[in-house]
């Protein structure tokens, strides 16, 4: 199994380099990959921010690649929870920081719109130190 870096899932999902992508798209057909949490972070990150894709188009983005058949996804029930929850609205590093969080005794932050979107949501456990 081949592990990829940012810049091939980018260029999968973007085709921005039609070469680069080219390649991106028969590595996914041909080889098995996985794909690490700080990769689609990263990934969720550059989409936003370098291409300024809105979070209602990268998350699903994000959810159509960890859907490949030869993709294997690092931690995917915590992506899975991520990507929920950032499709309702929270941000997606804070999604995964939090989702990454659920086998322990809380989360503490002080953001406090991240607190408060954590609730609304249904997020136990996340606090104000």
């Amino acid at each position: 199994m081949l592990a990829v870096d940012t810049n091939v899932v980018v260029r999968y999902l973007t085709n921005d380099d039609t070469t680069q992508a080219a390649r991106a798209r028969r590595l996914f057909a041909h080889y098995d990959v996985f794909v690490s949490l700080t990769v689609l972070l990263e990934t969720e990150w550059v989409l936003r921010s370098v291409f300024g894709f809105e979070p209602i188009y990268v998350v699903p983005a994000l959810r159509g690649l960890a859907g490949l058949p030869r993709i294997t996804i690092e931690s995917p029930e915590t992506v899975s929870t991520a990507l929920d929850w950032a499709e309702h609205g929270m941000d997606f590093a804070d999604a995964l920081h939090l989702a990454a969080a659920a086998a322990h005794d809380g989360f503490v932050s002080f953001d406090k719109a991240l607190v408060r979107t954590a609730r609304r949501l249904g997020a136990q456990s996340v606090r104000e130190p």
